[in-house]
């Protein structure tokens, strides 16, 4: 398995990948309502190093994104199949080196019970408050 910089070629995967998790589920058209179509994404692969992709064999099992510009994690999926190998690890610490290379502190919400928050906070996120809707917010600090 290799994690690599994502490119235009993958944003179906990326797509795929998405719609596919059991948790946070979002389908095509929720995620375009909130501005997040394969256009969209596409124009920020170009626009600068903000996602990354596990392959495995030949096929994206999973991906990570941030912002650099406001230094969040944006998003961190793996297929449900490959859950537990590892590989949401590997693809936060992609985006964490990233972020860490501009920002001092990063951050990410999420929802406050989901699995993805005890993921995070497991991979030494913290300093959690309240966002909207039910989500907090983590930090994380540059080693």
């Amino acid at each position: 398995m290799q994690i690599r910089p994502a490119t235009p070629a993958d944003v179906s995967a990326i797509f795929h990948i998405r719609t596919s998790v059991t948790e946070n589920q979002l389908t095509t058209a929720e995620l375009a309502g909130m501005g997040i179509t394969p256009a969209s994404i596409t124009a920020m692969i170009l626009a600068s190093p903000c996602a990354w992709v596990a392959d495995k064999d030949g096929q994206v099992v999973g991906f990570s994104m941030i912002d650099p510009d406001t230094g969040s994690l944006f998003a961190a999926f793996v297929l449900p199949v490959h859950e537990g190998q590892g590989i949401g690890r590997k693809l936060v610490k992609a985006a964490e080196d990233a972020l860490f290379a501009n920002h001092p502190v990063t951050w990410l919400e999420t929802g406050k019970t989901t699995r993805a928050a005890s993921f995070y906070r497991h991979l030494g996120w913290s300093n959690e408050r309240q966002a909207d809707a039910g989500d907090i917010r983590l930090e994380k600090r540059r080693p």
